[in-house]
Formats: C-alpha cells, sequence, structure tokens
C-alpha cells in the first residue's frame, strides 16, 4: 500500500509520505499515553486494598466515574477540537492525565480515589478517546478510513500492552505509588510530538486528504460553540432508531470490556489463585491480539457491511465470556491462552465499523454523533465495572458477572442489525462528506 496520497489536489504539495500518516503515527502515540491509566486500575486494585482496606465496591466506584466521564467528555472533545484545536486539545488532556496520575501518590482517603481516578482521569482520556481516532481519520483520509480508524483504536491495546505489565510488576515488587509516576511520564512524553506535528486539517500542510479526487473542495468548517454543537448533535441523532440502536450496542460493548474484563479480570484470576503480574501478563497478550484484531477490522469495515461484522464480533465476545469462569484457575492452560486469542481479537474491534456506520448515515455530524454513541459505551463500562464490584463483594465471585456479559451480548448482535439508515437520517442540512457514502453505495 503506497502512503503517498494516489490523487493529489491540482496546486498541492506533494510529499514523499503524506502528511496524514505522520498525524495518525503522533494521534497513536497519544491514545497509547493516554491509554496507561486506563489499563491501571485492574492492577493497581489490590495493593489499594491491602494499604487502606478499600472495598472493591469503592474502587469500583472511582473506575465508573472515570468510565462516565471518559464517555460523557467525548462529544464535547469532538466539538472542542474543531473550535479550539486538535494540538490544544490532545496536550491540555495528556497534561491534566498526568496531574491525576502523579497526584494519587498522597492519596490517604478514599474521596480522593474519587477525585484523581475518577474525575482528572476520567475527563482528561475523555477528551481524546475514540473521538479524535474518528476526527483525524474522517478529516485526513477520504481512502483507508476504515484501516486507519482500527489502527488508532489499536492505540488503546498496545498502551495496554506495554505499560500494563511494568504497572502490575512495580505495584507488586515495589508499591503502587511508582507505578502511578510511570503512568503520569508516559502521559507527559507524549506532548512535545503532538504539538510538534498534529495540525487541524490537510490545508495546514498544502495537500488534500490522502485519497481524495482531482478537484477535491474541502467541505466547510462548523461554526458555533462547542457545547451548542455537541448538543444539537445529540437532538438530532435522538430521534432516528439507527442512533439508539448504534448506542445500545456500544454500551453494551463498553460493559463486556472496560467495565468487566478490563477492570475485573485481574481480581477474579487472583481469586482462583493465580500471581497478579501472571493476569496482567494475561491481559496484555489480549492487547497483543487486540492490535491485529482491530487493524484487521478496520480493512474489513473498508470492504463489507459493518453491521455483519458486528454480529460476527457480538456473537465470539459472548461465548468466550460464556465459558470464563470454567477457564480460570491458578495455571494457565491451553484453554485460557484460547480465550486470551480470541477475546483479544475482537476487543475493540467493534469500534471502526460503529464509527463508519457513525459516519454513513449522519453524515458530516457523525464524528459528534460518534462521541455521544462512544458516551453510551463508556456508560455501559461504568455500569459493568460497579454491578461486577458488587457481585464479587456480594456472592465471594464473579460468576455471574461473566454470565450476564454474555447475555447482553446477544441483545447487542441483534442491534446491530437495526443500525441502519432509513433514508430520513441524511438530510440537506446533513452533507454527506467526499468518500463517506453510505455501504450500499460503496464501491466492493
Amino acid at each position: 500500500m503506497s502512503l503517498r496520497s494516489p490523487s493529489p489536489t491540482r496546486g498541492a504539495r506533494t510529499f514523499r509520505i503524506h502528511p496524514g500518516w505522520w498525524v495518525a503515527l503522533v494521534a497513536f502515540l497519544a491514545l497509547l499515553g493516554a491509554a496507561g491509566f486506563r489499563a491501571a486500575p485492574g492492577a493497581l486494585m489490590l495493593p489499594l486494598h491491602h494499604e487502606f482496606g478499600w472495598s472493591m465496591s469503592t474502587m469500583s466506584l472511582a473506575v465508573s466515574i472515570n468510565l462516565v466521564l471518559f464517555g460523557l467528555v467525548a462529544p464535547f472533545a469532538a466539538a472542542l477540537m474543531d473550535r479550539f484545536g486538535m494540538r490544544q486539545v490532545i496536550s491540555g488532556a495528556l497534561v491534566l492525565i498526568a496531574f491525576g496520575a502523579g497526584c494519587s501518590i498522597i492519596m490517604t482517603a478514599s474521596w480522593q480515589l474519587l477525585v484523581f481516578w475518577g474525575l482528572l482521569i476520567g475527563a482528561g482520556t475523555g477528551a481524546m478517546a475514540l473521538v479524535l481516532a474518528a476526527t483525524i481519520a474522517n478529516r485526513w483520509f477520504v481512502k483507508r478510513r476504515g484501516l486507519v480508524m482500527g489502527c488508532l483504536t489499536a492505540g488503546s491495546a498496545t498502551g495496554q500492552l506495554i505499560i500494563l505489565p511494568p504497572v502490575a510488576a512495580l505495584a507488586e515488587n515495589i508499591g503502587w505509588r511508582p507505578a502511578s509516576l510511570v503512568i503520569a511520564g508516559a502521559a507527559l512524553a507524549v506532548v512535545p510530538l503532538v504539538w510538534l506535528v498534529i495540525r487541524d486539517y490537510p490545508e495546514e500542510r498544502g495537500v488534500a486528504p490522502y485519497g481524495a479526487e482531482p478537484g477535491y473542495v474541502p467541505p466547510a468548517r462548523a461554526a458555533g460553540g462547542a457545547v451548542q454543537r455537541a448538543l444539537e448533535s445529540l437532538a438530532f441523532a435522538v430521534r432516528h432508531r439507527a442512533f439508539w440502536a448504534l448506542a445500545i450496542a456500544f454500551a453494551i460493548c463498553g460493559a463486556t470490556t472496560n467495565g468487566l474484563v478490563g477492570i475485573h479480570f485481574i481480581p477474579s484470576a487472583h481469586d482462583h489463585g493465580m500471581a497478579t503480574t501472571t493476569a496482567a501478563g494475561l491481559l496484555a497478550a489480549v492487547g497483543i491480539f487486540d492490535v491485529a484484531g482491530t487493524i484487521a477490522s478496520g480493512w474489513l469495515t473498508d470492504k463489507f457491511d459493518p453491521r455483519i461484522l458486528l454480529v460476527v464480533y457480538y456473537t465470539f465476545r459472548g461465548v468466550s465470556l460464556l465459558l470464563l469462569p470454567w477457564l480460570l484457575s491458578d495455571q494457565v492452560h491451553i484453554s485460557m491462552i484460547l480465550f486470551v486469542v480470541i477475546y483479544g481479537l475482537d476487543w475493540v474491534a467493534t469500534v471502526p465499523p460503529t464509527s463508519a456506520l457513525c459516519r454513513d448515515i449522519f453524515g458530516e455530524r457523525g464524528t459528534i454523533i460518534f462521541g455521544w454513541v462512544f458516551a453510551a459505551h463508556q456508560l455501559g463500562a461504568a455500569g459493568a465495572a460497579f454491578a461486577a464490584g458488587l457481585v464479587r463483594d456480594a456472592f465471594g465471585a464473579y460468576t455471574y458477572a461473566w454470565w450476564g456479559g454474555a447475555a447482553v451480548c446477544v441483545i447487542a448482535a441483534a442491534m446491530s442489525i437495526l443500525a441502519k439508515t432509513s433514508g430520513a437520517e441524511q438530510t440537506a442540512e446533513v452533507p454527506a462528506s467526499p468518500g463517506c457514502e453510505p455501504f450500499a453505495q460503496r464501491q466492493v
């Protein structure tokens, strides 16, 4: 695959490598830096419990606040990027994450956990999240959007892969405070690159988006306040069945990934006698396969009906969760390795097709509406994170939490079939941008 734009606009500058790929690379690193603390709570819950005696329910509440803000900030962040620029929003978000992680080392009471883990880091990660990936894919690329979305989504998995094992090892062998400082440093390290490379639009580099046809004309840029645009997009979306189908399915996606496995896999494996570092290694291995699965999902999204892909993904996820209680033990068996492979390939493979459906159905509003769909994802994650903690405190095991996750995956698969345009979603006031035609009009 050539990285040079195959059809540059007349008069545009020519680069050996299209600048969009450099922007995507730095965005990948930014998402990687932000991913560290989202993966860390699972590794830090046991050390915090041993030092302070805080219950799983209390710590799960802090994580739930984090996940709620991670989602609710996203649609406003998309509009803020339109208003103030991606560099400013991304850099500010990374600094906020580093501040929250660094200041957490002074915690002495559970309410401080809610502030540092929940409020600060939740808002910081939400200001980027997958909305950043969708914004870059839609602005800088006409061709390969699904692939780019898949690669950027994989940044979160790569952050988990790189950061989670040392965080778990530091937390177990030295203490959770050095682990928090590692997270803060990882977020800060990306800020200079963001400021040097990220630009809002291809025109700022003197080029058309990657894959734009000759004579490409940039679409009109959105006007109005960020909050107003985010709320107007929500008001527009809630009138359409496709939005609710996508939001419900993605809420279940969040519940069965970030909420359940991402937060509670390590404590659950510990309940079965597995060492914390071993469980963290398995969760990091999920991240390895997630990178491959998400990139492949992006490639598939460019070629096949995204709704069918979502049905397949949710089905495999449900079966994996149904079997998980019988796979956990004090040793790593071949069946657990098989779970890691299948669940890893499926972890966030749902993101590229969900983003594509938002773009196809809602046109120029698609990125902000995807932010609201992502908010539903995080509400689902928050609810599952808290509920699983309650299940563990009530029954002494996570079994019913895993089975509940398997059951709702069936609902997500059904909702995915309903996520289609009825003809009313695309209106004259919501023009489709070049390359954003509905799936039925794409050349496969």
